[in-house]
């Protein structure tokens, strides 16, 4: 029987861009009698113990240490890969009903503790606690469902050009895969990663982001108290290092990273020098276009969902908000109205309405970019400021900048944070130009009562995924998620297409 999940642990480290005297406060600091998880790494079934070097903290109250975690070496990437490649034999070979039922067995026991589990990742990551509910029952869904696509068994008998020979297709599992995720959807993404990769009989090391160690290790103890087998589900936690061990190890036969352009760039070049399989989704700067014959509330509504929710932090964010002069300046007085009335506070709070952002780098980085934006000649309308609150965190008003051009950063580089920008345009034709214009490519969205426009939108913006009427972020589990250009590299992930990535085909002749 592997073992359940321990008793949290409470544990402190001093964190980085603090004077001598922040941090002897800080190590004093109260908890607010929460206590702090020390991680394990997950290894072949059991916890490996290492030195918790680094810590998670509440970004709504950075007195509360969430967790403390180990940084992983080769050597942790060395034995997580071999464990994974001992059991993928059998796992592969496993009758496909008993992965599904592992899988379902997960999805259930992720569903029954949604409350406790959302609790947690609002605490770690920021977003408010529907929000981070909201999260965990995805990830609870992601399961049941690559439950069921375990036992569909992808294939073709085709006739052969040649008399008497059969032909047959088949899918098979491909091995070990590395899967690397970021810390904006801390369950969700492992979740959407490591489902399919196990329903199809693959193994999987899993390397989770550095803010939210506890959602994943969540995650990794609701695995193992299912009784999945030793070695099919590994997790070494760790900075940078421990992404680059498990892309450049030749035991892994796949890579699926969540992340920046940068990062994904080297991890890419790295994965495809080793002819390993890779798939990359590199984050968006997604435009929302509105008409001048939308629907006024409703384009205020997908704009204030798609710029704000999750504090900005999704690469499905509607960062750019491309509006038609007839209806721009009302558009940007209903946007600016709603933006400052939003509710900024601790996650945790029920009457909160946007969380802080989950970090101070992040909190920072935003920042900045509004003030490069007012540099090159855009109007702050509203927000944009930090926010000092009853408790200490990284809490930045949402901002809403007008009067910009494309040409300008806070258009073209994706900021992660809540800041929107309006760039005013003539018509339809020159909105269009504007959505298509940049690196990024993932999502992009319209507001119109218009069938040609939205119709003719929908065939010709160049994004992966198009929204009519629709905030840009918001997706299904069982469809398709990525995006063109440099957004995304590889196979798309989710839904029906994961089994692309996922499993390899194999072609059968028979004469007899």
């Amino acid at each position: 029987m592997l073992p359940g999940r321990p008793p949290p642990r409470s544990h402190r480290a001093s964190p980085n861009h603090q004077t001598d005297a922040e941090i002897f406060m800080t190590a004093n600091r109260p908890t607010a009698n929460r206590p702090t998880e020390i991680l394990s790494h997950y290894i072949n079934g059991e916890r490996v113990a290492a030195a918790a070097e680094h810590e998670s903290e509440n970004p709504s109250d950075t007195r509360d240490i969430v967790a403390r975690f180990p940084d992983g070496s080769g050597s942790e990437v060395d034995a997580a890969v071999a464990a994974a490649r001992q059991a993928f034999p059998s796992w592969a070979d496993a009758s496909p009903e008993v992965r599904s039922d592992f899988l379902d067995r997960i999805g259930d026991t992720i569903l029954k503790r949604r409350e406790e589990l959302g609790r947690l990742l609002s605490r770690e990551e920021g977003k408010t606690l529907p929000e981070g509910i909201g999260e965990v029952a995805r990830a609870g869904r992601i399961f049941k469902y690559f439950a069921g696509e375990a036992l569909r068994r992808h294939g073709q008998n085709l006739a052969s050009t040649r008399p008497g020979v059969d032909v047959s297709t088949s899918r098979e599992a491909v091995g070990v895969f590395g899967l690397i995720t970021p810390w904006n959807f801390p369950i969700a993404i492992p979740a959407w990663k490591s489902a399919p990769a196990l329903a199809f009989g693959n193994t999987v090391v899993v390397k989770p982001a550095g803010p939210t160690p506890a959602t994943a290790a969540a995650l990794a103890d609701i695995v193992f108290e299912a009784g999945v087998p030793a070695g099919v589900f590994n997790m070494v936690f760790g900075r940078g290092g421990v992404g680059d061990a498990i892309v450049k190890h030749p035991g892994v036969d796949g890579i699926s990273f969540t992340g920046s352009q940068a990062t994904g760039a080297k991890v890419g070049a790295a994965a495809m020098a080793r002819q390993a399989r890779v798939q990359l989704e590199m984050g968006g700067k997604n435009p929302l276009v509105i008409l001048d014959d939308a629907d006024l509330d409703r384009a205020v509504l997908c704009a204030l969902d798609g710029s704000f929710f999750a504090t900005g932090q999704r690469c499905t964010a509607s960062s750019r908000l491309i509006v038609t002069q007839g209806i721009h300046d009302r558009f940007v007085a209903a946007l600016a109205a709603r933006a400052a009335a939003l509710k900024v506070g601790d996650a945790l709070d029920a009457s909160t309405q946007m969380g802080p952002l989950v970090s101070r780098d992040q909190m920072q980085t935003t920042l900045s970019y509004v003030d490069i934006a007012t540099r090159e000649g855009g109007r702050l309308v509203t927000g944009g400021q930090q926010l000092k609150l009853d408790k200490p965190g990284w809490y930045v008003s949402p901002a809403v900048i007008a009067d910009t051009s494309q040409s300008m950063r806070v258009n073209r580089e994706e900021i992660f944070g809540p800041v929107a920008s309006t760039v005013r345009v003539r018509d339809y034709e020159e909105a269009l130009q504007v959505a298509n214009s940049g690196e990024f490519g993932l999502s992009a969205g319209i507001v119109t009562t218009s069938l040609k426009y939205a119709r003719h939108f929908q065939r010709n913006v160049r994004a992966g995924m198009v929204m009519v009427n629709l905030p840009t972020a918001g997706v299904d589990y069982h469809v398709p998620f990525g995006g063109t250009r440099r957004s995304s590299y590889g196979a798309r992930e989710q839904g029906f297409a994961a089994v692309e990535f996922y499993t390899q085909v194999k072609t059968a002749y028979v004469w007899g």
